[in-house]
């Protein structure tokens, strides 16, 4: 269940509590995808997913201004896990990051990063960065979704 947004001093939106919340897409959809602009951009995160998912990924984690109260985030970004994917059934922008993400952005309208993987500004590794706001510093809650088409669970 995605929770309430909570007021966060100094943060720009209002943003979910600290944590992983676990939600179902359709949970998603119904909470965020409330204007023509989130709508898009969840209809590129659905793209992905199914790719990701359909790869073995057990599960993703969703973040950005699309899981605050930002009228009209410019995109998403999410985290995917790497264990038990096939590389030759994923998209293969999911996993040519040396160059930047701007052709996953172009195709799903938000940016993947590996899970496992370390944001190479701040030297955090990801989960730990995408659940601190980059305001305050504060901590922040993410969305996980596990894989709907394996009817998985966490690992």
């Amino acid at each position: 269940m995605i929770p309430s947004f909570i007021i966060v001093p100094g943060a720009l939106w209002p943003l979910l509590p600290p944590g992983v919340h676990d939600a179902t897409m359709e949970e998603v959809y119904q909470r965020y995808a409330i204007n023509e602009k989130r709508r898009q951009l969840f209809k590129g995160f659905n793209r992905a997913a199914d790719n990701i998912f359909g790869a073995g990924s057990p599960q993703i984690y969703l973040d950005g201004s699309y899981v605050t109260a930002k009228p009209e985030p410019g995109d998403y970004d999410a985290l995917w896990d790497r264990r038990f994917v096939d590389p030759f059934i994923l998209d293969s922008l999911f996993l040519q990051l040396t160059h930047g993400t701007d052709r996953q952005k172009a195709k799903y309208l938000g940016e993947f990063f590996p899970s496992a993987a370390v944001e190479a500004r701040s030297g955090k590794p990801f989960m730990e960065f995408f659940r601190t706001d980059r305001l305050t510093g504060a901590g922040k809650g993410i969305i996980r979704i596990i894989n709907y088409l394996k009817k998985g669970g966490s690992l």
